[in-house]
């Protein structure tokens, strides 16, 4: 039996005047020298795009990691690759037209230990619109807490925050950050996943003194034919 891999990709496209995160700014995607402009520089035949993007860091689907949260946490560049890469992942399935406040009992019952926790509310349906930002899925305190002490090594929603953004206490980033437990946010298409028995990947550049960047997140589905 040959096994082929089919990758799924979970990441929302970025492109010039995106809005991921309301009162941050969108990005800017432009030439810094256009295809036209260089051609004065090469031979006949011979031309390139250089591109320039200015972009706050919490733009797109993105990853955070300590820094993000503690002046001395681990940085982008610090934490180790094996961290971002084929982490053994499972989907669980909390719709948002059933709750928004994700609470430990619905974490409960599932083998979550050293895995990434993918949570699955469908909210990336609203992306790109004026209801994603208000009333979005989060997990509670206890929920946060529940999944440091199963030892997760990873958790990604499909929403606006993994913390509730209607009051200033960001006890989600708080507990998962200091455990350096990465986070992944706007995270899409996780009604294409099984619910186990694929692996997850998300990997940033290596920025030194950023604790936040987009990311290409992708999961990896085994199949055997």
């Amino acid at each position: 039996m040959r096994k082929q891999n089919t990758l799924i990709d979970l990441s929302h496209t970025i492109e010039d005047g995106l809005v991921t995160y309301k009162g941050l700014p969108a990005p800017i995607i432009c030439d810094y020298l256009s295809r036209e402009d260089s051609k004065k520089h090469y031979a006949e035949g011979a031309e390139f795009q250089i591109g320039k993007i200015e972009m706050v860091t919490n733009t797109g689907t993105y990853i955070d990691c300590p820094f993000h949260r503690f002046e001395n946490g681990k940085d982008l560049s610090e934490v180790a690759l094996k961290r971002y890469v084929d982490l053994e992942a499972i989907v669980i399935n909390i719709p948002y037209t059933q709750t928004i406040e994700i609470t430990e009992k619905h974490l409960q019952g599932y083998k979550i230990k050293n895995k990434a926790v993918l949570i699955h509310t469908g909210w990336d349906a609203h992306w790109n619109t004026e209801d994603y930002y208000e009333n979005h899925p989060f997990l509670t305190q206890g929920a946060t807490q529940y999944l440091k002490d199963a030892d997760v090594t990873l958790v990604g929603i499909d929403s606006h925050n993994i913390d509730d953004t209607r009051g200033k206490a960001r006890p989600a980033h708080t507990i998962l950050l200091g455990a350096e437990i990465l986070i992944v946010e706007h995270l899409c298409n996780l009604q294409l996943l099984p619910k186990d028995g694929f692996t997850f990947s998300a990997v940033p550049p290596k920025f030194k003194k950023v604790g936040t960047f987009p990311v290409r997140a992708y999961a990896n589905i085994g199949r055997k034919q």
